[in-house]
């Protein structure tokens, strides 16, 4: 009997013992969650995956496509507005954390391309999918219970590649009319929405520039349009309206990389432009001046990882520049001093491939399509081709990277995954002398190296033990120490 109350302790503790363990196992599984997609200084809020089904898929196991958004001046609902590969979902996300769809238009099935706009209550949406295809005029007005199709066919024309909406006017790049509406191909038009539900053709571009093969996207900004041309490079023209006329006003097209130049975004103050290339793959962002249009002038360029694929960027005001970046993601680069934009944060929309495990798997062209990041909330909504649709929060990239935090957070370090089975990315800005070393919990050394200048490389730990690790690197002006689990 003496020995009974020593066994009962026994008992207790190793049940004690067993919920410890359970709850580091469920701390250790929501960790694993939260870190499903790496990210630094953009967190996400909410996320949808409404075109999960296995119908109507495009090319490659593409959802979706472009996004846009909108907020509701009656009910003050924020709504994204996504292009899939089966039609358009209105999502409601006036609760961001839990995202719901207020409704969805049928478009063509399998279809790999929409791009979306909006102008009042309306929103027009173009595809450049193969025929047969439409052009969706789409009144929002109900929701969130439902939309009204306004027009959802080809009497205007049938494709068309990318849209843009600028006060009343509609520019839409590389159209294809069918046999009923004007037969024919233009590189792009301008049409008057002074009628919202009915446009009225303007301007084709072909009439004055008819040397002009496509424009692949364009960003207008009082009549001026900064028109990316493809092989042909970036044409800026101004639309003189009292004459209905197109006129050139600069060109950008010898530079490096033999690019098809995709799409571009300027800066509040009208004096940067951002652009993207997207063919060939791993081609840099290219930040330019634009001041005397006459005499464009490069600034800098840049990219995450050398083998990213930029593909669309956003300019918020004067000082950061989103980049939606295929297999890599969401990036937010501060562009506040021209020369030298720095990476203020990330979120990797797909995970499964690029940069966060070293393979991009041979195609190129998955992963983040776009973003939009003007909504008054100042949330952020990304969209996964295969992936779904994020919402995401760039706050903590915002406040800890204005302009007189810079030199602050130009030092930085960034690390991920911070749950690591076999190696992790470091990247590190600052082009200086500095030493990288992983120590245990016990304090022992059991990594080092030394970097001569600017960090952007993969760890390998594979031969670690399983565990909690801190990963630092110091130079002369700083000491960065980050937490990383190693879990093979």
């Amino acid at each position: 009997m003496l020995g009974l109350p020593c066994e009962g302790n026994n008992f207790n503790q190793i049940q004690h013992m067993k919920k410890i363990l359970l709850l580091l196992f469920v701390l250790l599984d929501l960790t694993f969650i939260a870190q499903t997609y790496p990210s630094s200084n953009i967190s996400l809020v909410g996320m949808i995956h409404p075109n999960s089904g296995t119908v109507g898929i495009g090319t490659d196991g593409r959802r979706y496509a472009g996004c846009f958004g909108w907020k509701h001046p009656g009910n003050n609902k924020e709504f994204a507005i996504v292009g899939s590969s089966s039609g358009v979902y209105f999502i409601d996300i006036s609760t961001p954390s839990s995202p719901s769809v207020s409704a969805f238009v049928a478009g063509k099935p399998g279809c790999t391309w929409r791009e979306i706009q909006t102008y009042q209550n309306y929103a027009y949406i173009v595809s450049d999918d193969g025929a047969p295809n439409t052009f969706m005029i789409i009144d929002m007005t109900s929701l969130p219970s439902t939309v009204t199709v306004v027009h959802n066919g080809t009497t205007y024309f049938e494709r068309g590649h990318t849209i843009f909406i600028q006060g009343d006017r509609m520019y839409v790049g590389s159209v294809t009319y069918t046999a009923g509406s004007n037969p024919g191909y233009s590189s792009m038009d301008v049409y008057s929405l002074a009628t919202p539900t009915a446009p009225v053709l303007l301007k084709r571009l072909g009439d004055n520039y008819p040397g002009i093969n496509t424009v692949h996207d364009m960003f207008v900004k009082n009549d001026t349009v900064y028109a990316s041309c493809g092989y042909q490079g970036l044409h800026i023209y101004k639309f003189i309206t009292s004459v209905q006329l197109f006129t050139e006003i600069g060109s950008y097209t010898n530079y490096a990389g033999a690019p098809y130049n995709h799409s571009s975004y300027i800066t509040a103050n009208s004096k940067y432009l951002v652009f993207c290339d997207e063919v060939p793959v791993s081609l840099p962002i290219r930040l330019v001046d634009v001041q005397n249009i006459a005499n464009i002038q490069p600034m800098a360029t840049f990219n995450p990882h050398p083998n990213t694929t930029p593909h669309n960027p956003y300019v918020v005001g004067n000082n950061y520049a989103y980049v939606s970046c295929y297999q890599d993601g969401l990036n937010l680069y501060n562009i506040s001093a021209p020369a030298t934009p720095f990476l203020a944060g990330y979120f990797d929309t797909h995970p499964q491939a690029g940069f966060n495990v070293g393979n991009y798997f041979g195609a190129d062209y998955r992963g983040n399509w776009g973003a939009y990041p003007y909504l008054p909330s100042g949330l952020v909504i990304a969209v996964d081709m295969q992936n779904g649709v994020f919402i995401l929060d760039p706050a903590a990239a915002l406040l800890s990277n204005s302009i007189e935090d810079k030199e602050s957070v130009d030092h930085d370090l960034m690390i991920y995954p911070t749950i690591v089975s076999d190696k992790f990315a470091a990247i590190y800005n600052k082009d200086e002398k500095s030493v990288m070393t992983i120590h245990n919990i016990v304090g022992e050394t059991v990594y080092s190296r030394t970097y001569e200048s600017k960090v952007n490389d993969y760890v390998n730990v594979n031969e670690l033990a399983n565990g909690p690790y801190f990963v630092t690197l110091e130079n002369k002006n700083k000491k960065i120490t980050k937490k990383i689990i190693i879990n093979h």
